[in-house]
C-alpha cells in the first residue's frame, strides 16, 4: 500500500478514536446511563467533552478533502516525495491540531494560536498535495 494511502487509513482511525476520548469525558459530565439512553434533553457540552467534539468536527471537514485528493492521486498513479512529505505533513499537523484542541491549548511559550497554525500547515499541505494532480 502507498504510503499515502496509508496516512489516509490512519487520519481515518484518528477520527474514529476522537469520539472515544470526548463521549467517556461527556459521561463522566452527565452519567453513563443517561448517554445510553435516546440522549433528548441532555446538557451541553462541557471542557474536554465540547472540545473533542468540536475537533472530530474540525477533523471530518479536513478528511473529506484529504481523502478526495489521495485517492485520485492514486488513480492517476501520482505518488513522489512532495505528495509523501505532504501526506506527512497533514498527518502530524491534524494530530497535532486535535491535541492542541483536546487539552485545551492555544498557545505555547512564545507562540499564540498553535492550534490555528497546526490548522493552516495541515491545509497548506493539501493544497501543495492537490498542486501535484496537476503538474504532469
Amino acid at each position: 500500500m502507498p504510503t499515502e494511502l496509508a496516512l489516509l487509513v490512519l487520519n481515518a482511525l484518528f477520527c474514529l478514536a476522537f469520539p472515544w476520548v470526548y463521549n467517556w469525558s461527556y459521561g463522566r459530565q452527565v452519567g453513563g446511563k443517561r448517554l445510553m439512553g435516546n440522549r433528548d434533553n441532555l446538557p451541553e457540552r462541557q471542557g474536554l467533552a465540547a472540545r473533542g467534539l468540536r475537533a472530530h468536527q474540525n477533523h471530518l471537514e479536513n478528511l473529506v478533502p484529504f481523502a478526495i485528493i489521495v485517492l485520485v492521486a492514486h488513480a492517476i498513479g501520482i505518488s513522489n516525495t512532495v505528495t509523501l512529505a505532504c501526506a506527512v505533513v497533514f498527518t502530524i499537523a491534524r494530530l497535532a491540531h486535535a491535541g492542541f484542541y483536546f487539552a485545551g491549548i492555544t498557545r505555547l511559550p512564545g507562540i499564540n494560536g498553535v492550534r490555528s497554525i497546526a490548522y493552516f500547515v495541515s491545509l497548506f499541505a493539501m493544497l501543495i498535495f492537490a498542486a501535484q494532480l496537476f503538474g504532469t
